[in-house]
């Protein structure tokens, strides 16, 4: 039975969440739900959703947990209420101007929101929580993370994203002819780091394997090279040419809308050179990609935030944190696309045996989820 607790907002309510949007990011668009041509909402369900600076349209984890939460909202007929913010100081507003919209449930999409999204669900216990990639109880960098959030209304999506990363790192290992490849991010979050470190972890694993002389350029294990935030700006396309200046020739960019910075960068070198994308497959979300991209690392994020607000609607949810893994197919990778007929022969049975032993044990990937 569909839940029917939505808060009712005076109109004075209603004008000034409106109002302190307009002044702190882009007013909520209520969506119709419930099939083709515009069909009104037969629930009385609220979904809202409110993304990072990113916004819904980045090609990347903002647009795939809209996606999820739109899909959800349209099979249990209801509208979905979204928010985009233009900054970190709209997510405070933002969600605050939600809760004022009567929602039931509220999406928030990214770690950077961990912070506001504690304290909005400590301010307001009956409204139920969905957090992607923030544990939500490990402060606001979520590096910490002990099994529960520490509000009992926030459910975590979270995604072990090293392991597919490792996979990734692994083909790379395996297609370049430089014997070089480079990554780099936006801000070193552990959301971010998890995907550098994998890729280091299947890389360095390809090369004791093989016997062959691999280099990691731009990461660590603990330093590393970032951009200092998640736009499509010089800063991201000097970055990405520092580490193909290197003579690097696969290169992994973490950070949503920063591998535009790294085509750039790679279409002003002249060199051949690859890119491995994050979060969706960029070959299907950003045609304009799809020369340069080998695979991408996938984050189910459309399926588990599908799912969350799915349950929510249908009175079924539980704050019990996701983890996405490859053995549950919350996370992997794409297909070489474009790249098929480049790629050696036997890597995809090679990567097959790479993943069951990740799956079964038998081969090791650190990161911070465990």
């Amino acid at each position: 039975m569909l839940k029917t607790r939505k808060v009712v907002s005076s109109g004075f309510v209603a004008l000034l969440a409106a109002a302190t949007l307009a002044a702190c990011g882009e007013a909520p668009e209520e969506e119709s739900g419930g099939g083709s041509g515009g069909e009104a909402a037969s629930s009385d369900f609220q979904p809202c959703i409110v993304s990072d600076a990113g916004g819904f349209d980045d090609k990347s984890f903002n647009q795939l947990g809209y996606e999820g939460a739109k899909q959800a909202a349209d099979e249990l007929g209801a509208e979905l209420t979204s928010v985009e913010s233009n900054s970190e100081n709209d997510y405070g507003p933002n969600l605050e101007s939600l809760v004022g919209q009567g929602c039931d449930v509220i999406v928030t999409v990214g770690f950077a929101l961990a912070a506001a999204t504690k304290e909005s669900a400590a301010a307001n216990p009956e409204i139920e929580y969905v957090l992607i990639d923030d544990s939500a109880d490990g402060g606001e960098d979520g590096e910490t993370f002990d099994g529960k959030a520490d509000e009992e209304n926030i459910k975590p999506l979270l995604y072990d994203t090293a392991q597919a990363a490792f996979l990734a790192g692994y083909a790379a290992a395996d297609y370049t002819k430089t014997g070089k490849v480079g990554t780099f991010g936006g801000m070193p979050f552990p959301t971010v780091t998890i995907f550098m470190d994998g890729f280091k972890q299947g890389a360095e694993y390809y090369a004791e394997e093989k016997g062959k002389d691999i280099e990691v350029v731009g990461w660590d294990g603990k330093n590393g090279s970032f951009t200092g935030g998640f736009e499509a700006n010089e800063a991201a396309t000097s970055t990405a040419k520092q580490i193909l200046d290197q003579d690097v020739d696969v290169v992994l960019p973490v950070g949503g809308p920063i591998y535009q910075g790294a085509i750039t960068a790679i279409e002003d070198s002249g060199k051949d050179v690859a890119m491995v994308g994050v979060d969706a497959d960029l070959y299907e979300t950003d045609p304009n990609t799809q020369d340069y991209v080998l695979t991408s690392i996938l984050k189910g994020m459309k399926v588990s935030t599908y799912e969350a607000v799915l349950a929510a609607g249908k009175d079924e949810f539980d704050f019990a944190p996701y983890i996405g893994t490859l053995e549950n197919d919350g996370v992997g990778i794409a297909p070489f696309h474009n790249f098929e007929d480049k790629v050696n022969p036997e890597l995809t049975d090679e990567l097959e045996t790479v993943k069951a032993g990740i799956i079964d044990g038998s081969i090791k990937v650190n990161s911070y989820l465990g």
